[in-house]
């Protein structure tokens, strides 16, 4: 009777002094993560947001006035800011269907393969192209694209016979082929990677679900809808968040491909911001930086949304 009383006597929540020494013990082990996310994250935001506000010009000895809003007045009424956000907005419209859809039917194909060599052949050839560094896969693809000795135009030109000199495709100088050309360079560099992401997903979907609706006369295209799509949803949010946070603020395929040209439709709001902050003038910064704060706040904003999509509806 005592040892069954004991058991339903509840518990006491620790006493003051149990739970400092219980924080003394732990904070020690979080305190470098805890320094370097406020030394390293979130330092350099609000300094940037401090910036914004003011008319910071980083080449001039004069310091920095409290200019409010008058950034953020500018930016909004400048046509650069919002050719360079609606730019960013097309190109991530372009791509990210690709990136998000095209691991996955990948995913589904390699994870279909049963000879457990050959599964893992093809997910070290898928592998490869994200091993390569970014500026070498722009030299690469800037190749690739070239207009003069680019191979995909002498293909077009000169063994096909589909195009001429003179009105062969101009796959990063044209308005209509740029966005395109861009995300199928952003698709081959991601794609093993994203795939890895669908295939870990697809790992932790009992197989019995598959052999229940075989037995039940479903087709492949309806287990695909009814059975693995749904439960890769949360790793489906994660991808979209991610790469569409990465496509609407991308810069360095920009600079490196389209240059500093604002005339071209790689000249997109991140781009601008750069070219004020450190290449046009005196470096206002603080224009530079109510520009990327803009920017930051339209991709907010619509990752909200897509959380808001993708929520659990069990």
């Amino acid at each position: 009777m005592a040892a069954r009383a004991a058991v339903a006597r509840p518990s006491r929540p620790p006493g003051v002094t149990a739970t400092a020494a219980r924080a003394v013990r732990t904070w020690p082990y979080l305190a470098p993560a805890l320094l370097f996310f406020f030394g390293w994250q979130l330092w350099p935001i609000l300094r940037v947001l401090w910036i914004s506000f003011t008319d910071y010009h980083f080449l001039t000895n004069e310091p920095a006035h409290w200019v409010w809003f008058r950034n953020y007045t500018e930016a909004f009424s400048d046509p650069l800011v919002r050719e360079g956000l609606m730019r960013a907005a097309i190109f991530t419209a372009v791509f990210l269907p690709g990136m998000v859809f095209l691991p996955m039917v990948l995913a589904v194909l390699v994870d279909r393969v049963r000879h457990q060599r050959v599964a893992s052949l093809y997910r070290l050839i898928l592998l490869i192209p994200a091993m390569i560094p970014g500026p070498l896969i722009f030299v690469l693809w800037g190749w690739l694209y070239s207009a003069a000795i680019g191979p995909i135009n002498y293909l077009l030109v000169n063994v096909l016979h589909l195009y001429t000199i003179y009105n062969q495709p101009q796959w990063l100088g044209s308005s209509a082929l740029v966005y395109l050309s861009l995300a199928m360079m952003e698709w081959w560099w991601g794609l093993g990677f994203h795939t890895m992401f669908y295939l870990a997903g697809l790992s932790g979907i009992p197989k019995e679900l598959y052999e229940s609706a075989r037995v039940d006369g479903a087709s492949e295209w309806t287990m695909f809808w009814r059975v693995t799509f749904p439960r890769l949803r949360p790793i489906l949010l994660v991808l979209v968040v991610l790469r569409f946070g990465t496509a609407f603020a991308l810069i360095d395929e920009y600079i490196i491909l389209g240059g500093f040209n604002r005339a071209r439709p790689t000249y997109t709001w991140t781009v601008y911001m750069w070219d004020n902050a450190f290449q046009i003038g005196d470096w206002n910064q603080g224009y530079a930086a109510a520009v990327g704060w803009i920017g930051t706040l339209a991709m907010l904003t619509v990752v909200l949304g897509l959380f808001y999509l993708f929520r659990t509806r069990d």
